[in-house]
């Protein structure tokens, strides 16, 4: 009675929720957590570095995730070869094993690679930590600085001396192999032009035995893909307008010594042009005032490279008119029935966009200065894609970078443009040593020291010491091509010159000076120089035979002259120019102290025309006057020599009046010259760089301030001609020339055989 009383109570109480079955609330579980971060097994690096990588703290949870990333953090650091990450208690350990420190980095096997070239390229050095990653990496480098010499055979092993304190010597064991040399050059899908053709217009070439001063049979895949470019322009010049390289396919032989190059060329047809116009779109400008610049006519043979001269003049003719933004674009539109190309030049208004600003990258000794004052554009200018052109040729001029790359990005604004100047720096320091003979001077010989690009502020400075057989020149330079942060080039130059004159005229001569100059352009293409020469002339060794006209001058005398220079050149380039001319005009006068007063003038002029690529004409003339004033004569030191390289079939001062009694060359106070000379290819090699030449030279040298029965001056016009080799060796350049004088006087002293030869190394 009393039990199922009791239940029944039970059951009232729990429906009623008095008595709860279960709790309401449960209490949490304590969760574990990490009391102590403890690093066991660092030698060098200090217990805080390591726990600054890891993602967790003392007190924070033992969570997998946050372990994990921990780990992997400590990998990262690069400084661990191995690490483990566990739970001790309620410690987390961090066992960890470091990577060793280089103790010493060594190349074995290379000659033709120095050991500094190689430590630049791997990027390790001494007392920096080793990992087997980096040591994979340079050893990749290695063998990419190989293959851009030309050594695809080469193999680098790494082998690792382990050293007490946990440090390792690093040596590279390398295996340079043999030069990479181009076997073959074919040509797949060429009609028009034969495969000799071709090869002379790309760079690579095949291998040969003439070719072992150069590197152009070595393989390079820069090379190839420049000389894509060059078939390109090649064929576009020709009119091959639709012309493409399909492939250039580059295949090493097993043995890794050899390689055959393959171009597959689809040519198309030859394009003639249709119709040729010029049309603007910008309001005042008149295109009847530019059609002289659109020098292409209907019916010749398309030419690229003449419809980027055009583009060029038509830009910068708008930009001289004012029209900043103008902007001439070439519209084609090709008839393939007829081959014909219709050409328009169009010149719109471009979008008025202006320089943001200039930067400048990869110049490590050169100054930014030094290459920001060679723009022609500023920042905040409109910009001109010819006057950027301009910018880039000039930074190429200065000689002091291996590459250039000028190129624009856009801005901040859609108005705006960011110029990035690109370079790579050369070596602009030069010590060298020459060797040479000529039939004029000799067996030479001279030391130079030079440097273009002075603490990378773009002085140069120089002193050369040459000694012949007839001459011994002492030359100290210095130039500062940004005289007060101007565009005026200063500098002066120290000198003293001996010079044996005993062969031509009985006596020697010795000059001691030094010169004050400076030049400053007028345009972009004429330039004045100003100079100051104070000098000292010595007449000496005077035979006891000579002319006394020659023994009259003996001793010395000091001139004091004040000179100028105007210079205006516009050829395509300095060296062996092929189009252009040049004008060049001294003018001296003496008298400021010292012992000499006269007024002196000289002017030549070069003019370059190409007939065919490599066939080119040059025209040549000069002339000079000088006279002596405040009852002065022009000294024998002062007079102008005719002959040798000046006047090719006669002698060094084979010319002019002359002492009947003594054949003593007197100089002369008036002379001129003409030369007219073809240069043309011989049909080798285009890198072997000999070429032949034909000349004809004609002048004379007259006019003296003394008198006697003795002195003979004709005045008479002399003639000579020849034909003459030219060799631009690795060692220097080689000339010689055969000549015959065609017209002369008795008295003059000719020479059929002219030979000069120099080089440094």
């Amino acid at each position: 009675m009393l039990r199922a009383l009791a239940s029944a109570l039970a059951v009232l109480l729990l429906s009623s929720g008095l008595i709860a079955s279960e709790p309401r609330a449960q209490v949490d579980e304590p969760v574990d957590r990490i009391a102590r971060v403890v690093v066991q097994g660092n030698e060098r690096i200090e217990d805080l570095t390591v726990e600054s990588y890891l993602a967790v703290r003392p007190g924070d949870p033992f969570e997998t995730g946050a372990i994990d990333q921990s780990l992997r953090n400590l990998f990262a650091t690069g400084l661990f070869d191995d690490v483990v990450i566990q739970r001790v208690g309620n410690d987390l350990v961090v066992q960890v094993v470091e990577n060793p420190i280089i103790n010493r980095i060594a190349f074995e096997g290379n000659r033709r690679l120095d050991d500094e070239v190689l430590e630049a390229e791997v990027q390790l050095r001494p007392r920096v930590v080793f990992t087997r990653a980096r040591v994979q990496a340079a050893v990749s480098r290695i063998l990419e600085l190989y293959r851009r010499n030309g050594r695809y055979a080469a193999s680098v092993e790494p082998q690792i001396i382990e050293l007490d304190q946990n440090r390792v010597d690093l040596v590279f064991e390398i295996e340079e192999g043999p030069l990479t040399r181009i076997a073959g050059v074919t040509f797949i899908g060429n009609e028009s032009f034969s495969d000799s053709t071709l090869r002379s217009v790309i760079e690579t070439r095949e291998r040969a035995w003439y070719r072992f001063f150069g590197t152009a049979d070595t393989y390079d895949p820069d090379r190839l893909a420049f000389d894509q470019e060059l078939l390109r322009r090649f064929y576009l010049a020709r009119g091959y307008v639709e012309f493409q390289v399909i492939s250039a396919l580059a295949e090493l032989t097993p043995e890794g010594d050899r390689f055959f190059i393959t171009f597959t060329l689809d040519e198309g047809p030859q394009y003639r042009l249709g119709t040729v116009d010029l049309v603007s779109t910008i309001r005042g400008l008149e295109v009847e005032e530019f059609r002289g610049l659109v020098t292409i006519r209907e019916g010749e043979i398309y030419n690229a490279q003449r419809v980027e001269d055009v583009i060029q003049a038509l830009t910068d003719q708008a930009g001289q008119f004012g029209f900043a933004f103008a902007d001439v674009e070439p519209v084609i539109d090709i008839d393939r029935d007829d081959l014909t190309v219709d050409l328009t030049f169009r010149i719109d208004e471009g979008p008025r966009v202006f320089v943001e600003r200039i930067e400048i990258i990869g110049n490590v000794r050169t100054l930014d200065e030094v290459i920001r004052r060679e723009f022609r554009l500023a920042e905040g200018d409109p910009y001109n894609l010819a006057l950027l052109r301009r910018s880039e040729q000039r930074i190429r001029a200065l000689g002091y970078f291996e590459t250039v790359n000028v190129r624009s990005v856009r801005g901040s604004a859609a108005d705006r443009i960011v110029i990035v100047a690109e370079v790579s720096e050369t070596s602009t320091g030069e010590l060298s040593f020459g060797a040479g003979f000529s039939t004029a001077d000799g067996p030479l010989g001279d030391i130079r020291l030079s440097e273009r690009n002075l603490l990378g502020r773009g002085q140069s400075v120089s002193a050369n010491f040459t000694i012949s057989g007839r001459r011994q020149d002492i030359v100290l330079s210095f130039t500062e091509p940004w005289f007060l942060n101007r565009e005026l080039a200063a500098g002066f130059d120290i000198f003293r010159t001996q010079t044996d004159f005993q062969s031509e005229s009985s006596f020697d001569e010795v000059n001691l000076g030094g010169t004050l100059r400076a030049s400053y352009p007028l345009t972009e293409r004429l330039r004045h120089g100003l100079r100051y020469t104070l000098r000292q002339d010595e007449i000496e060794n005077v035979g006891r035979n000579a002319s006394v006209f020659i023994q009259d001058e003996e001793g010395k005398r000091t001139t004091s002259l004040v000179g100028q220079t105007f210079t205006y050149d516009i050829r395509d380039t300095r060296f062996l120019p092929s189009e252009g001319y040049i004008v060049r005009l001294d003018q001296d006068v003496a008298g400021l102290g010292g012992d000499n007063r006269f007024l002196r003038h000289e002017l030549r002029g070069d003019y370059y025309y190409s007939f065919f690529p490599d066939v080119v004409l040059n025209l040549a003339a000069s002339g000079g006057y000088i006279f002596g004033f405040g009852g002065e004569d022009v000294t024998l030191a002062n007079r102008f020599f005719v002959g040798g390289a000046s006047l090719r079939g006669f002698r060094v001062a084979g010319i002019g009046p002359r002492d009947r009694d003594t054949d003593d060359a007197l100089g002369g106070n008036a002379y001129y010259t003409a030369t007219a000379e073809l240069r043309f290819p011989l049909g080798l090699p285009d890198e072997l760089r000999i070429f032949g030449r034909a000349f004809v030279d004609a002048g004379t040298l007259t006019e003296i301030d003394v008198s006697g029965p003795s002195l003979e001056d004709t005045g008479n016009l002399r003639v000579g001609a020849g034909v003459g080799l030219s060799w631009l060796s690795p060692l220097g350049p080689l000339s010689i020339d055969f000549a015959q004088a065609l017209r002369k006087d008795g008295r003059d002293e000719t020479e059929t055989f002219r030979i000069s030869f120099g080089t440094r190394f």
